[in-house]
C-alpha cells in the first residue's frame, strides 16, 4: 500500500484533519503515514491521537513519527508539505517589521514585504526537499499547503522535475458563501473557477443552468452583504467576478486597498480576515498558544469524522 510522509505533521490543527481525512479514504487502507518535522514531541502529540483513532475505528494504517526527512521521505509515494520554516517568531517578524515603516499587512503570506520574508526563507528548504525526493522516492507527488504558494510553485517548477501540485481551500470556503448569498445550496451549483492559486476567479455560477451571477450580484449591495466582504465585493463591481480568498487576502494582492488609513477605513475596517490589521500572525500564534501547554486533542472522542473539504 501507499506511504505518506507528512512534513510539518507537528500541525495539530491542519495535519489531524488531512490524517483524517485519509483514513476515511478506502483506496488507502492499509497506508503508512511517516510523521516529520522539527518537534517530536508535537510529532509524538498527534501521533497518538491517530493511534487512537486508528483503534477506535478498527482500520488497517500504520504510523510512526521522525525527525529525520530523509527517513520520512524514503520510499514514499506521496509527500505533503504543511510546514512554517521559523514558527510564529518569524511570523511576528513578517508583521512587525514592515509595520514600524508603515506597510499594514492583513495575513502577510503571500505578497508583498510579509510574502517575501516567508518565501526567502522557505523556498531553499521545499527545494531541498525537491532534491532529496529525486533521490529517495523520485516517483511520488508532492501535495503542497505551504505559503507564498505562486512564489514556491514557481521556484520549484524551476528547481526540479518532480511533479507537485499547490493546493489551499479557498474554492471550497468561498462556495459556502456563495451558497448563503444566493440561497442555493452549494451542492446544487455547477461552478467554473479558474486563475492561480489564492486568486482564482468564479466565471460561472449556475443552478439548473440558470446563471446565479444576476441574484450574487444584486444581493453584494446590499449593505448587509457588502459588509462582511468589502473589498472583494467592490472587485466584483468593476470586474464582474467574484474572488476565491477574503477580503483580507485580496487586500494585499490589490494594494490600493491598504494603501493608505483613508483607504483602510474605508475597505479593510472589518474584524479578522475581513481585513485587520495583522489578524494572520495573530490568529496562528493564538492557536499556537492555546495548544502549547494543553494537549487537547486527548479530550477527542477518537471518532473519525466525515471527510473535510480539503482537495488534498
Amino acid at each position: 500500500m501507499a506511504k505518506i510522509a507528512i512534513l510539518g505533521a507537528g500541525s495539530i490543527t491542519f495535519g489531524t484533519i488531512l490524517l483524517n481525512d485519509m483514513l476515511g479514504t478506502e483506496s488507502l487502507n492499509g497506508s503508512t503515514y511517516a510523521l516529520m518535522g522539527p518537534t517530536l514531541s508535537k510529532l509524538q502529540r498527534v501521533e497518538n491521537f491517530i493511534k487512537r483513532l486508528i483503534k477506535r475505528n478498527k482500520l488497517r494504517a500504520d504510523i510512526y513519527s521522525t525527525t529525520n526527512r530523509r527517513e520520512a521521505l524514503r520510499d514514499a509515494d506521496y509527500v505533503i508539505t504543511i510546514l512554517a520554516i521559523g514558527g510564529m517568531e518569524s511570523y511576528k517578524q513578517d508583521y512587525e517589521i514592515p509595520m514600524k515603516y508603515g506597510v499594514d499587512q492583513c495575513i502577510g503570506q503571500c505578497v508583498g514585504v510579509g510574502g517575501v520574508f516567508r518565501g526567502i526563507r522557505t523556498i531553499p528548504v521545499m527545494v531541498d526537499i525537491l532534491h532529496d525526493m529525486e533521490e529517495l522516492c523520485p516517483n511520488a507527488l508532492l501535495l503542497n499547503y505551504v505559503n507564498p504558494m505562486a512564489t514556491i510553485s514557481i521556484a520549484m517548477g524551476k528547481s526540479s522535475g518532480i511533479p507537485f501540485i499547490g493546493l489551499c481551500h479557498g474554492i471550497q470556503t468561498t462556495l459556502d458563501l456563495i451558497a448563503c448569498y444566493t440561497g442555493v445550496k452549494k451542492e446544487e451549483i455547477d461552478f467554473l473557477a479558474a486563475g492561480i492559486n489564492h486568486m482564482a476567479w468564479y466565471l460561472r455560477l449556475e443552478k439548473d443552468g440558470k446563471d446565479l451571477y444576476p441574484l450574487f450580484k444584486e444581493n453584494i449591495e446590499k449593505p448587509e452583504y457588502y459588509i462582511n466582504d468589502k473589498v472583494r465585493c467592490e472587485v466584483t463591481r468593476h470586474f464582474g467576478y467574484f474572488m476565491t480568498e477574503s477580503s483580507g487576502h485580496l487586500s494585499e494582492y490589490l494594494q490600493w486597498f491598504r494603501k493608505n488609513r483613508k483607504a483602510l477605513k474605508a475597505y479593510c475596517d472589518q474584524p479578522l480576515f475581513g481585513g485587520e490589521s495583522g489578524i494572520g500572525y495573530r490568529f496562528h500564534s493564538g492557536i499556537a498558544e492555546k495548544f502549547k501547554e494543553t494537549d487537547y486533542l486527548s479530550y477527542e472522542s477518537g471518532e473519525l469524522k466525515p471527510r473535510s473539504a480539503e482537495y488534498c
